[in-house]
């Protein structure tokens, strides 16, 4: 039953991740067309579209990236119903939503089959542009890493007390 809730949660996160995306996006390319706005000290918003990956490597690989991303969702959904951190569900939540935000731009801003770019127009001028869909994968990972760092010390402390009350183990000094 908590697995449910997990996934209902992670669902939910995404889909609010993916429509403020997709919202952003639309923003984007209608308002950044011929302009760019300067916001505050190196940030504005400026209008880019990636068909490679982070940090535009893998340009003209759109297909690739995007069977791979769809695998990568597939696996957390999976693995979603085996999680006991707490933080496990809404880092789903956000990597499913980022990488169905920047999907859905290479589905249906292109020329053909995920050969689309994807929409970025988040520009710090020091670090590649950059777009909502790349802030939840960004947090979503480092939310994953965390809950699994987090899950896995509590694992070897309980190993450890077992081991060390298991006679001729060599836990219990015999």
């Amino acid at each position: 039953m908590a697995a449910l809730g997990r996934l209902r949660g992670a669902l939910l996160l995404a889909a609010v991740v993916v429509l403020v995306d997709q919202l952003t996006k639309h923003w984007a390319v209608n308002a950044l067309d011929d302009r760019t706005i300067d916001l505050v000290w190196t940030l504005r918003l400026n209008l880019a579209f990636n068909t490679g990956m982070a940090f535009s490597q893998g340009t003209g690989i759109g297909p690739v990236i995007g069977v791979v991303g769809l695998l990568v969702v597939v696996g957390l959904l999976i693995a979603i119903g085996r999680a006991s951190s707490p933080l496990y569900g809404p880092a789903v939540g956000l990597i499913i939503g980022g990488a169905v935000g920047n999907l859905a731009d290479r589905l249906f801003r292109g020329p053909g089959w995920l050969r689309g770019g994807v929409v970025d127009f988040i520009d710090l001028q020091w670090w590649p542009i950059f777009n909502v869909a790349d802030i939840a994968l960004t947090l979503g990972g480092a939310l994953l890493i965390l809950s699994t760092v987090r899950n896995d010390r509590p694992a070897r402390r309980e190993e450890h007390e077992v081991r060390a009350a298991v006679p001729g183990d060599g836990g219990d000094g015999a």
